[in-house]
């Protein structure tokens, strides 16, 4: 069972920065695609940014391209979402998940593994 801890959330004003962490629990993150997903107040969870295991190929979603960057450390097993000049439309409950595959998706139901998720505010 893989173990996923998210830690960077908090409040910040639009146009400022915050950078997510996800650590995981195993050595196998590795070799599993990650990702991250927001969930806002009454709205669908939907796709932020995903990684492959190798780290050279990844994706994000047209509502953050050219403001949020994923990337993946393999020996410290962990994922980062860093998000910079931030809107108030982007608060949400961010998400980390894995997924035991090589090939990247944006579906949320393909993800085996999920954080608790961490919270981002934006203000105005």
């Amino acid at each position: 069972q893989v173990q996923l801890v998210e830690s960077g959330g908090g409040l910040v004003q639009a146009g400022g920065s915050l950078r997510l962490s996800c650590a995981a629990s195993e050595r196998a993150f590795s070799t599993y695609v990650m990702g991250w997903f927001r969930q806002a107040p009454g709205k669908e969870r939907e796709f932020v940014a995903a990684i492959n295991y190798s780290g050279g190929s990844t994706g994000s979603a047209d509502s953050v391209k050219g403001r949020f960057t994923i990337s993946r450390d393999k020996f410290k097993n962990t994922v980062y979402l860093q998000m910079n000049n931030l809107l108030p439309e982007d608060t949400a409950v961010y998400y980390c998940a894995a997924r035991k595959s090589i090939v990247r998706t944006t579906s949320w139901p393909s993800y085996d593994y999920w954080g608790q998720g961490t919270q981002v505010t934006v203000s105005s």
